[in-house]
């Protein structure tokens, strides 16, 4: 197992480029890898991210995430496995975050666009 870091929020706005952070990741070459997500939106960071795998030839190269958002979707991702389908709004908790925020409550929730950081609705 392995952990990559990979961004391409600041706050609750994408910023269009991704940012991927690591140490000395495992060699994927030739192994079944599955990467895990805790959301899908626009796409863009997870195919950056499955691309930049995918160049050291894994056996297989799987997608799982917990949640989607298929309202936000620029680029065309294949989930393979999937938790929950969205609605388009800025959800934290369960792992996701808004600036480190958030991600550690024991629920789903998604922001109210008009009220501060810590108001939030059940998805």
């Amino acid at each position: 197992m392995d952990f990559i870091r990979a961004q391409s929020y600041k706050g609750t706005a994408t910023t269009g480029e991704v940012v991927i952070s690591m140490g000395d990741v495992v060699d994927v070459r030739g192994r079944d890898v599955i990467v895990v997500e805790d959301i899908v939106d626009t796409g863009t960071m997870v195919v950056c991210l499955l691309d930049y795998l995918a160049k050291d030839n894994p056996a297989s190269l799987k997608l799982c995430t917990l949640l989607h958002k298929p309202s936000r979707r620029e680029t065309e991702v294949k989930i393979d496995y999937l938790g929950l389908t969205v609605p388009n709004r800025f959800v934290v908790g369960y792992g996701t975050d808004l600036d480190e925020t958030g991600r550690n409550l024991s629920g789903i929730y998604s922001l109210d666009e008009n009220a501060a950081k810590n108001d939030k609705q059940d998805v």
